[in-house]
């Protein structure tokens, strides 16, 4: 067999599924993993457009936080922590290990230590003069 590389600088969406589907495939085989669960919460304005939310997926026993949004005239109202327990709710009623979700230093690191995250990786410079953190927080199984 003889294989070639080759660059694109606009890949498809084709080209990536192409990429991945070996990829699943080897996970599941190792995990035994099934695909993953995605679930929203949309935050709504008074003439019902979605202005903000939160939007991730259950996969392999974890929550994984993609996206939250909290619109700027909501915050400090609780909206952000009403998204994050309704997000826990669901990963307990899941049955999940945990939470995970990464930020930026200039989001709100500390919002999500305030609700029981700790960090466990970080990149430097990501982007230039800032930090990426990433965080989790495991649940207990009752």
């Amino acid at each position: 067999m003889t294989l070639r590389i080759e660059r694109t600088d606009a890949p498809t969406d084709a080209e990536r599924q192409a990429i991945l589907a070996p990829l699943r495939a080897y996970n599941t085989a190792q995990t035994g993993g099934s695909a993953p669960e995605l679930v929203a919460w949309l935050v709504r304005d008074e003439h019902d457009e979605i202005v903000g939310g939160l939007y991730g997926r259950v996969f392999f026993r974890w929550l994984y936080i993609e996206l939250l949004v909290v619109p700027e005239q909501a915050r400090g109202q609780g909206t952000g922590s009403g998204l994050m327990q309704m997000a826990e709710t669901l990963a307990r009623e899941k049955n999940c290990v945990g939470i995970w979700l990464d930020t930026f230093d200039f989001q709100a690191p500390d919002f999500y230590r305030k609700h029981g995250f700790t960090e466990c990786g970080q990149i430097d410079d990501y982007p230039p003069g800032h930090q990426r953190f990433f965080f989790q927080k495991r649940l207990t199984v009752d």
